[in-house]
């Protein structure tokens, strides 16, 4: 499946993982098919996929199954960022190798790196692969901001997209107006800002909630890309961001994508340090998603 741009829903898939924190390779499946009911991509092991907490064979494992499951009905794109540049290219080779669509990464993190260090990691990856490749820029989490000169260098060595979950519009419209090079890809990395990112030519997000609930942000996406009324796309993403809200009830939203996946009945864990949401938050969670009649 060739990828010129993306466009849809396309979850963060998490990882299910059974109490001793191995991964549940039989959740994993029938998660799989629980998405592939809605969505109209994968986007897999990135931060709400606990890639990052993975060994190269777990990330290797993982994206085996789902790519697998998926059968080419819909693109994967697997995250292959890396503290390492060789493991981020072994990861990238070997997406490529088991039928992803495309392959993503976040910059290296932990140490500090310049910016000749990072468009050398983006290029080595570019280079080891024939499938497309996202930059992922998610400065919060990696503590590193993807400016847009680098963007634009990254684009000229051949980086296909970005998918930016920066949460800031003024980033994602400088990304979408200013990378001038034709058909490079800008997918929003997140639900919270889908209705005014749309007006800056925006057709794909990636929304964690789209886990748990893949249809609720469907209808998000099919309201605002068929023009409806504006009285219905403020309804609908109000709906969305009030489920959002008691996703954010747990400690993270990664624990939040977990528990509302278990309160719709695919049971799973998520990996430590990670730990499942408490019993008051669960049933806070439980009786807000009751109320909006979703439960």
């Amino acid at each position: 499946m060739g990828i010129t741009q993306l466009r849809g829903v396309i979850p963060p898939m998490i990882v299910p993982f059974d109490a001793n924190g191995d991964i549940d390779e039989g959740a994993l499946r029938d998660f799989t098919s629980f998405l592939l009911g809605t969505v109209d991509g994968l986007f897999i092991l990135g931060t709400y996929g606990c890639g990052p907490l993975l060994s190269l064979e777990e990330r290797k494992r993982v994206a085996e199954i789902i790519v697998k499951e998926v059968g080419g009905r819909v693109p994967v794109i697997v995250h292959v960022g890396s503290i390492s540049t060789r493991d981020a290219v072994e990861l990238a080779k070997h997406a490529e190798e088991i039928g992803a669509d495309a392959v993503s990464a976040v910059p290296p993190f932990y140490y500090h790196h310049a910016e000749e260090d990072v468009l050398f990691y983006f290029k080595r990856i570019v280079d080891a692969v024939n499938v497309p490749v996202y930059v992922y820029n998610n400065p919060k989490t990696v503590g590193y901001a993807v400016s847009v000169g680098l963007l634009k260098r990254l684009a000229d060595i051949g980086v296909h997209g970005v998918k930016d979950s920066s949460f800031d519009l003024m980033v994602l419209s400088d990304f979408k107006r200013k990378v001038e090079k034709e058909g490079f890809d800008v997918v929003l990395g997140t639900e919270a800002l889908f209705v005014p990112a749309s007006s800056l030519g925006i057709k794909a997000f990636i929304p964690g909630l789209g886990n748990a609930f893949p249809e609720l942000c469907k209808e998000l996406y099919d309201v605002v890309m068929s023009g409806a009324p504006k009285d219905k796309v403020i309804e609908v993403h109000n709906r969305v961001m009030a489920v959002r809200d008691l996703m954010r009830l747990a400690n993270t939203t990664t624990v939040g994508a977990y528990t509302m996946v278990n309160l719709r009945g695919i049971k799973m864990y998520p990996r430590e340090p990670f730990r499942p949401a408490s019993e008051e938050v669960r049933e806070k969670i439980k009786e807000g998603l009751r109320r909006l009649g979703l439960l």
